[in-house]
């Protein structure tokens, strides 16, 4: 592993590592996206969807500790950048430029990843951790849109929305500055990369905001 330490302790190598943790990360929203949106189809069809991924626990349990891998490497160099770029004159990673894309979102990369942050622990110690102690009950239909700790409780429907609204903006920035690390974000494949990018910064965004949407006010009422 000699090769890795000698990539991450250099800045382009923790930004390609931080940009490709990222890109893994954005690729299973469309997977988790996918089973969510099964909540549309009624509490059978998902409490069904839920139970035949259980069946295969001990692979959900590995794609869960690699998730948890990515997310580590990419808050820990995120906050590792950070630090570089505010102990040196060098402009702020790679998109942060004075004249351009000086926007709000894209100077402040870390507020919208913390907050993010929070929102993640607070899914993963109410739905996920029901989701593993009353495993047995099998109703997992009841704990996403229940008033405990679904979306039928005000805050936690709020805490959503808006983490999904920063999703979005952080997506938006940090889909682009990876391919930017790679250096091919402006060359002849850039179109493409733009067209990608919508559907990570925006559709999926928007798919995860409808289902809050959906059963923490309409459904509600």
């Amino acid at each position: 592993m000699s090769w890795y330490s000698t990539l991450i302790k250099s800045s382009v190598g923790k930004k390609a590592v931080m940009a490709l943790s990222g890109l893994f990360l954005c690729a299973y929203l469309v997977i988790h996206l996918i089973g969510n949106l099964m909540l549309f189809a009624g509490p059978e069809i998902f409490n069904s969807y839920v139970e035949a991924l259980s069946s295969v626990k001990p692979l959900v349990r590995a794609i869960e500790v690699i998730l948890a891998g990515l997310f580590l490497t990419h808050i820990l160099l995120s906050v590792k950048l950070t630090r570089d770029n505010s102990t040196s004159s060098s402009i702020k990673y790679d998109t942060n430029k004075a004249g351009e894309n000086s926007g709000f979102f894209s100077r402040n990369m870390g507020l919208s990843g913390s907050i993010l942050f929070i929102f993640l622990v607070t899914h993963l110690s109410t739905i996920w951790t029901q989701f593993q102690t009353q495993h047995e009950a099998g109703n997992f239909y009841s704990i996403i849109v229940g008033k405990t700790v679904g979306l039928g409780n005000p805050y936690i429907t709020t805490l959503y929305c808006i983490a999904m609204v920063l999703l979005g903006f952080h997506l938006r920035h940090g889909f682009q500055s990876a391919f930017q690390s790679f250096g091919i974000r402006y060359n002849k494949y850039s179109g493409l990369i733009e067209g990608i990018a919508v559907f990570f910064w925006l559709i999926i965004p928007a798919g995860f905001l409808s289902i809050a949407l959906y059963f923490g006010i309409i459904g509600a009422g």
